[in-house]
């Protein structure tokens, strides 16, 4: 029987179960193989609405989501593609959607991706043209070009979350990146994996108070030794396993018989949990070999959902510090989030920075300033001259290379990031929100350096403004005024603040679902 994922998660009936696969680095032979014979005894089992096919993971080249997922779906089996933003442009992304709609696979969980890893010659450019949210925006619009031109089924989008982050800035980053997704379209989420109730609580609560009515599942992974050790040293970003879970899953593993029926055990106890907090369903990982370990996750959650309860002190793996956004622990009904009282202390640079650039912007680059017309004069004049060439280089770009670390992108985006520069700041230059990949506030790719979103939170927070952080959505980057002045672009209404495109107009009008009590993330003293 062919199962529909995006009827069964859209039943609030069904609770819906997912599989990840993940394709090796062939075309052909064994890896291809053993996943093919995963997905066939996947749909011949029945409990499975559909695979999901990751893209490049790591970064590094493996098969094509696509081709080995189109076989999948030739057998009848539903498809998740996971669509990443590091390996193409705008336009060949563009390109990629146009191709999926064409040979029906529509299910697509949009990705920022992680940082590039190593391929032919070298490690790869990494491109993140688009971020996740600006995928979103875009899969839909085709969504509905492909809607016009006669197939009524457009794009089933999802997205990701990573509630298991230990700061609050990392917490608020992703919570408000969500909303910023389910406003650009996506109708489904899947968390990252964590051994946290409290956090997957927490989740569903934030949801809740946002008003995000979009189904959620919750992430199930087979824990060995090895997979834990990896995710316990950071190297999955956004999965967080900790030094106790560590230790304790390295025991059970001691022997191998017992190792695996612990993972079963736990995998099943996790997805009972799961279903009793309120979870749409669960999405399961670490199936490398064969069908039959889900089979018996499955067959053991079935006789032990009704005692979820039971197992919820079982997954107790805080880290250390955690900032949790409820008092309450699950399953207790959630009340309010508290926001505002773990944040980490700000450097003197963005105590000092932050108000007089946030002046200065106010001053400078507002079109409702009295000195608008003016300045818009003087850009004029200056436009396409000498004047505007030495202007840019003596002045504009000293002055922000010093400050922002500015790489002369001409559409500048400051003033969405706490008056931080996404583009020198970020190396995945993201202008909605945070990848899930930070660790203790520290950037996934430089360790060494702390996220800019992290330090964009600290800074609004400290001036009670957290809410900028999911209002409304942030078109992509205008690659056309490259090295151009960003200065000469706003006030000459050419960047993207201006920029009449459908994009850009969509952003402009995309209304994120926000705390109703604040029309923002509410805060307690």
């Amino acid at each position: 029987m062919l199962r529909v994922f995006q009827t069964d998660i859209l039943d609030s009936e069904q609770f819906v179960v997912t599989l990840e696969l993940v394709p090796g680095r062939e075309s052909t032979g064994r890896s291809v193989d053993t996943v093919m014979g995963i997905a066939r005894d996947a749909f011949a089992d029945g409990r499975v609405s559909a695979v999901s096919i990751t893209d490049n993971p790591g970064g590094n080249p493996s098969l094509s989501p696509d081709a080995i997922g189109y076989r999948i779906f030739s057998i009848g089996m539903d498809v998740i593609v996971h669509f990443t933003c590091r390996d193409m442009n705008r336009v060949g992304m563009e390109s990629r959607a146009l191709q999926l709609a064409m040979i029906g696979m529509k299910n697509i969980l949009a990705l920022t991706g992680d940082y590039s890893g190593k391929g032919f010659g070298g490690q790869g450019a990494p491109v993140f043209d688009l971020d996740s949210v600006n995928l979103q925006i875009m899969l839909m619009l085709i969504s509905k070009r492909v809607n016009a031109a006669g197939d009524p089924d457009g794009f089933f989008t999802g997205c990701a979350v990573s509630p298991f982050k230990q700061t609050e800035g990392e917490c608020v980053a992703q919570y408000a990146k969500m909303s910023r997704k389910v406003s650009a379209g996506a109708q489904f989420v899947i968390t990252q994996l964590g051994y946290d109730a409290g956090k997957f609580h927490e989740l569903i609560g934030i949801q809740r108070h946002m008003d995000l009515r979009v189904p959620t599942l919750g992430s199930v992974y087979l824990l060995t030794p090895n997979a834990a050790r990896i995710m316990n040293q950071g190297r999955v970003p956004g999965a967080v396993v900790t030094d106790q879970l560590l230790h304790t899953v390295q025991k059970e593993w001691q022997d191998k018989k017992q190792g695996k029926a612990a993972a079963i055990e736990r995998a099943a106890r996790l997805g009972a949990v799961l279903q009793g907090l309120g979870y749409r369903g669960i999405h399961i990982g670490g199936i490398h070999r064969d069908f039959s370990t889900v089979g018996m996750i499955l067959d053991r959650m079935a006789k032990i959902k009704d005692d979820w309860q039971t197992f919820i002190p079982r997954f107790n793996y805080p880290q250390p510090h955690s900032f949790y956004a409820f008092r309450e622990t699950p399953p207790n009904p959630v009340t309010s989030p508290v926001f505002g009282l773990h944040s980490q202390p700000m450097p003197v640079v963005d105590r000092v920075l932050y108000p007089l650039m946030q002046r200065a912007h106010n001053l400078f680059f507002n079109f409702d300033s009295p000195l608008a017309s003016v300045y818009r004069s003087v850009c004029r004049t200056m436009d396409n001259g000498i004047a505007g060439r030495l202007f840019m280089h003596l002045a504009e770009h000293p002055i922000k290379r010093l400050m922002l670390g500015c790489l002369q992108c001409g559409d500048c985006a400051i003033q969405h990031v706490g008056f931080l520069c996404p583009e020198s700041g970020c190396p995945k230059h993201t202008r909605n929100g945070a990848c899930g990949g930070s660790l203790h506030g520290m950037c996934e790719v430089n360790p060494d350096r702390q996220c800019v979103w992290f330090r964009a939170h600290n800074r609004l927070a400290a001036n009670g403004k957290i809410k900028e952080l999911c209002d409304g959505c942030v078109p992509p980057r205008m690659w056309e005024l490259n090295n151009t002045s960003s200065w000469l672009n706003f006030h000459l209404r050419r960047d993207h603040q201006s920029n009449g495109s459908e994009i850009a107009g969509f952003c402009r009008q995309a209304t994120c679902r926000l705390l109703p009590e604040e029309g923002g993330l509410k805060t307690e003293a």
